[in-house]
């Protein structure tokens, strides 16, 4: 197929001629083509590249969010950052408070923040803001896993404390008959004569002088073990098991108040003063044992005497004098 030949009038010469067409508007149209084309295929690149060189009404509405989540993030973190403080305070007083008064050992960070699995924020990766939303999300699940540690914990120290008011209540605190006049102190606890065999042996209890009939009061809350007179020398006696291995023996009854089995509180009268078994004159002689040793029972009178009256009772008690059995 032969070019198509264009002419021209020529008004002059009255005739047509044919037109040549000249170098320069040949070079110019074919710049010109390629610069065309050279920006079509970069639209073409930009658009198929999703590059932000021309935003849309959507893109900028879609990048207005973006900053406003970015922005709702940081104040997220900064609350966090407040609740970390929150939590790091009750964990320091958890373990050097709480836990310290009940002798109880410390949690460490590791086991109450935890370490997660890697794999557990794979399904966040991949986005623009990706770090930003793993870094929080690894925030708001350690504060979530110290919180609820932390409530266990708590519920241990509960249970601890209500253990503690058991054992305070338990412990033979008082003396076992009324001595306001701390006259009654007869004998106290360690070597002493013996009224009989006259012969230098261990006391192992304390002897409260007091007329036949006297009430005697359990010393801390427990359950009465024996209310017999089964135990050689003690004539009618009481053994009160308190629990937490604390243990007392109230011997040389005249008569009991409590039977085997019964529990008995802190205060409560258990039987009355005599003179049975092994006995010189009425009196009550008191034991207290702690994990299976005997101990002495006037380190335990902090529950109705003051530190004056206990220097005084310490003093009679002390005294190397003849026991009543």
């Amino acid at each position: 197929m032969s070019k198509k030949v264009k002419y021209y009038y020529d008004s002059e010469n009255l005739a047509y001629r044919k037109i040549k067409p000249q170098k320069r508007k040949k070079f110019g149209y074919a710049l010109l083509f390629l610069i065309a084309s050279a920006l079509f295929g970069f639209l073409c690149f930009v658009m198929f590249m999703n590059i932000p060189y021309f935003k849309t009404p959507k893109d900028k509405l879609q990048a207005r969010e973006i900053e406003n989540l970015k922005v709702k993030y940081s104040i997220l973190n900064k609350k966090i950052e407040s609740l970390e403080e929150v939590a790091s305070d009750l964990e320091n007083r958890d373990n050097n408070l709480y836990r310290t008064f009940f002798n109880y050992a410390p949690i460490s960070t590791e086991k109450r923040r935890g370490i997660f699995d890697k794999n557990r924020y794979k399904e966040l990766e991949g986005f623009n803001n990706s770090e930003l939303v793993i870094n929080t999300t690894k925030k708001v699940d350690g504060i979530s896993k110290a919180l609820a540690f932390q409530s266990k914990s708590l519920d241990e120290i509960l249970k601890l404390a209500r253990a503690k008011d058991k054992l305070l209540s338990a412990i033979p605190a008082i003396q076992p008959v009324k001595n306001e006049d701390l006259k009654r102190m007869a004998s106290g606890f360690g070597y002493r004569t013996d009224p009989f065999t006259k012969a230098r042996k261990m006391h192992e209890g304390m002897d409260f002088t007091a007329s036949t009939g006297t009430p005697i009061y359990a010393t801390g809350d427990g359950v009465v073990k024996s209310a017999d007179n089964s135990l050689s020398g003690y004539g009618n006696h009481i053994e009160i098991n308190h629990g937490f291995g604390y243990f007392t023996l109230y011997g040389h009854l005249s008569s009991y108040k409590v039977r085997p089995g019964q529990r008995v509180k802190r205060g409560d009268i258990i039987g009355l003063v005599g003179s049975t078994g092994r006995s010189q004159a009425p009196h009550l002689h008191y034991e207290v044992h702690k994990d299976g040793k005997v101990v002495n029972p006037i380190n335990f009178y902090y529950g109705n005497i003051s530190a004056a009256e206990y220097k005084v009772i310490s003093k009679i008690a002390n005294q190397e004098n003849q026991s009543l059995d």
